[in-house]
């Protein structure tokens, strides 16, 4: 194309976006509300709490104050679940997970307090096939295979988190996953875009 016909064409683009920007928002006027009717505030940068709490917030809920560590943590099952292509459900699901099995701290061997070999933000086990102690100690690294093992799961995004976890973990205390539901849900909307 000569550089004539280019500059052209970008010119025309040129004008044509202008009008409708002054065709658009600044010419559009805006209804007053009502006085009285609420107002829906929607923040474009939190995650629907339709999608993190589908099935609404069990009762029961507990919570805990996070220190450093536990929200570094936090942010990087985030990254990891985003890294695997999964929503932000996965990562309420891994997150309350996380919070049942470790309270989101990163587990190493506990001696005679240690559940047989299980390590790491998901107690994972290295004698059950997780990986290795330098690798279920790796937040990225657990929380992909936790996320491979949810992925698994069919209709997993259709369940009841404790159940959706239970799958993924076997755990002796199946429900006990569901208590972290809401903290694990406000912890993706707060940090899902940070």
């Amino acid at each position: 194309m000569n550089t004539t016909l280019r500059k052209s064409i970008l010119g025309i683009a040129g004008l044509t976006a202008a009008a409708g920007l002054a065709a658009g928002p600044l010419n559009h006027t805006v209804a007053e509300p009502t006085p009285g009717t609420p107002i829906a505030v929607v923040q474009a940068d939190k995650p629907d709490t339709s999608k993190l709490l589908p099935h609404g917030t069990p009762s029961n809920q507990s919570t805990i104050e996070l220190n450093d560590e536990q929200i570094a943590n936090t942010k990087a099952i985030i990254a990891a679940t985003k890294k695997a292509g999964m929503d932000e459900r996965a990562a309420v699901v891994s997150i309350a997970t996380a919070l049942q099995e470790s309270k989101l701290e990163n587990l190493g061997h506990l001696g005679d307090r240690n559940d047989h070999d299980s390590q790491g933000l998901f107690q994972q086990r290295p004698s059950s096939g997780w990986g290795t102690v330098e690798q279920i100690t790796d937040p990225e690294y657990s929380t992909l295979a936790f996320l491979k093992g949810l992925k698994q799961v069919d209709g997993w995004q259709d369940m009841p988190l404790t159940q959706a976890a239970q799958t993924v973990q076997v755990s002796a205390y199946p429900d006990h996953y569901a208590q972290w539901e809401q903290q694990a849900a406000d912890l993706v909307a707060e940090h899902w875009n940070s």
